[in-house]
């Protein structure tokens, strides 16, 4: 687990961690109560007079629910319960914990019961659900809307995996209980919009699990990624921050914002090869630029031959001419160079993603959107998590997929899933921002994988820094204020 800081765990991987807690002396029960007590004390601060209304499932989730009901009755609340199953029908822990409430169980509910309490705590199913909710859930959670309401593990109706509604309904939840480590659907949309505000409880797991575990999925954060930046000292020059190439298109914006976003990040120097009839629109972009003007087909190929280019990007307004698909060949014809492709280097193979991913190899970041991910991939239809695992395997290189949620994967099945974006990253030329972003880290030596990580992170924290009104070009210059201190450890 040495390279996973802030690991995520799938449903199985929570369900070992439970059991390795119980082989260690740690009782079922006891995990129970204190995962109830959380969820209680998560309810009193909600700060939300009046009727609790608790509703338990059939498994442990239940078993959470009947402690929170137990100890908020006990503390003065007014709690309304319902239980999905007859009482007998409960087992284990769960039918434990049923015994100790005092109160009375209800087995039907009317939106009448909803209307009259102040809160719901929604304790039916949790993370493991894997089949959709019954119709009387789902006219549950359609009459716990405006309601302030607590779910515990995960809201009911979504898998804990994928992130997924399971079906044509789940809860919307103004807080999620979790407990131990969250869940990879925890941190995927649309789960992130129905979870609400994330309480990590501490029941008890010691995290030496983990090293049995070894989760392969991490939420995105410096702790992953800022070991292996670059030191920046005093007997360093600017070879050793390394040489990024920008292939121009004769739409210029985009490779212009690229070959920005690396020199903002850290590359040494940035070489952007461009039309020579555009030379002078690239040449007033920054005197920090080097640009050269290529007048044929084939002029990447000798820049390139200078080894000390040791990173190339290829793809922001490129264009689907076939010279692009001799360039993309050109820049991943040494294994030793880092190569980024993006946009029109992606969509220009949809015809034969074979040829490309045949190009790819250890130092090769692809950074597909969700369309451009369709076309190189078009038979993959599973989940968003399962699909770029896949993906990354079949490339053979580190793949991002870019979105509210984006994923980097690499081929070993190593994952990251990014938290920090805002909403209004969504505008053009931001795309063109990232890749040039990924592309400077790798000018300087930072892992592929590692490099994709820290320019999605850098990507949404700059994007914050510029605010709502952002323009793309706005976080070329908030890049300089984010990513201030990280590369110096």
């Amino acid at each position: 687990m040495s390279w996973n800081k802030t690991p995520l765990l799938s449903v199985e991987e929570m369900y070992l961690a439970d059991r390795f807690a119980i082989q260690g002396g740690v009782s079922g029960r006891t995990l129970m109560e204190r995962a109830g007590a959380a969820v209680a004390e998560v309810v009193q601060s909600c700060r939300c007079e009046g009727q609790v209304l608790v509703l338990c499932g059939p498994g442990n989730n239940g078993g959470d629910g009947f402690v929170a009901a137990r100890l908020l009755k006990e503390s003065g609340r007014e709690v309304k319960l319902f239980l999905s199953i007859e009482q007998e029908k409960l087992s284990g822990d769960a039918s434990f914990m049923a015994e100790r409430w005092s109160g009375s169980i209800l087995y039907s509910l009317s939106q009448q019961d909803f209307n009259e309490s102040a809160l719901v705590v929604d304790a039916l199913f949790g993370a493991g659900l894997s089949r959709p909710l019954e119709k009387r859930f789902r006219d549950f959670a359609a009459w716990s809307v405006g309601k302030e309401v607590v779910s515990v593990d995960m809201p009911s109706g979504i898998s804990g995996d994928t992130g997924q509604v399971i079906g044509a309904g789940a809860f919307v939840a103004s807080r999620t209980v979790t407990f131990f480590r969250k869940k990879t659907g925890h941190l995927l949309f649309p789960a992130r919009a129905h979870c609400g505000e994330m309480i990590l409880a501490d029941i008890g797991i010691d995290k030496s699990c983990l090293d049995t575990l070894e989760p392969k999925v991490a939420e995105n954060s410096p702790a992953l990624w800022q070991r292996v930046l670059p030191d920046v000292s005093f007997d360093k020059h600017k070879y050793h921050f390394g040489h990024a190439v920008i292939y121009g298109g004769e739409m210029s914006g985009a490779a212009r914002l690229a070959a920005l976003a690396a020199l903002r990040v850290g590359a040494g120097l940035v070489t952007v090869s461009c039309p020579l009839a555009d030379r002078q629109i690239y040449a007033l972009t920054s005197p920090s630029l080097i640009v050269e003007g290529r007048e044929q087909s084939g002029a990447l190929e000798t820049l390139l031959m200078d080894k000390r280019k040791n990173a190339v990007l290829v793809g922001p307004g490129a264009g689907s001419s076939g010279e692009v698909i001799a360039e993309v060949r050109s820049s991943a014809a040494d294994p030793d160079r880092a190569v980024v492709l993006d946009a029109d280097a992606l969509s220009i193979f949809s015809e034969d993603p074979d040829e490309l991913f045949a190009l790819c190899h250890s130092k090769t970041v692809l950074t597909p959107h969700d369309g451009e991910f369709r076309k190189l991939f078009p038979d993959l239809k599973q989940s968003r998590i399962e699909n770029i695992r896949t993906a990354a395997r079949r490339a053979g290189c580190i793949v991002v997929l870019k979105g509210a949620d984006s994923l980097i994967a690499a081929p070993d099945g190593r994952l990251v899933i990014n938290t920090n974006a805002p909403f209004w990253l969504a505008k053009g030329g931001t795309g063109d921002v990232l890749a040039g972003m990924v592309c400077g880290l790798l000018a300087q030596g930072v892992p592929a994988f590692e490099a994709a990580a820290a320019a999605v992170w850098f990507h949404g924290e700059a994007a914050k820094f510029a605010g709502r009104g952002m323009l793309a070009e706005d976080l070329v210059f908030a890049i300089k204020e984010v990513s201030a201190g990280f590369f110096n450890k």
